[in-house]
């Protein structure tokens, strides 16, 4: 099988980056536990202060379905709620070429 690669970006509002970061921190710590997850890193944009950032490494599409259920990402998605400043964007990436 071939690994799935996914970007995922989470764009909060200004008041609410503090508490996002905290529980995407936590997501993350997590996540890496998870069976399938061969790397999870947060990161937050340089250039856009309070837009997150995962970039994944995942050993199938099964394993991120699996992640998308846990209760650490219902919990995640619970601390940003009312602090998102727009969606949520998740993409599996395909190579190109």
């Amino acid at each position: 099988m071939t690994e799935l690669q996914v970007v995922a970006t989470i764009p909060t509002k200004p008041e609410a980056a503090d508490a996002v970061r905290e529980a995407l921190t936590t997501l993350a710590e997590a996540t890496r536990a998870e069976d399938g997850c061969l790397a999870y890193d947060l990161f937050e944009s340089g250039s856009a202060p309070g837009t997150f950032v995962t970039v994944e490494r995942w050993t199938d599409s099964a394993a991120l379905d699996a992640h998308m259920g846990m209760p650490h990402v219902a919990a995640a998605f619970a601390a940003a709620e009312g602090a998102l400043s727009g969606e949520v964007a998740i993409h599996p990436l395909q190579p190109v070429g």
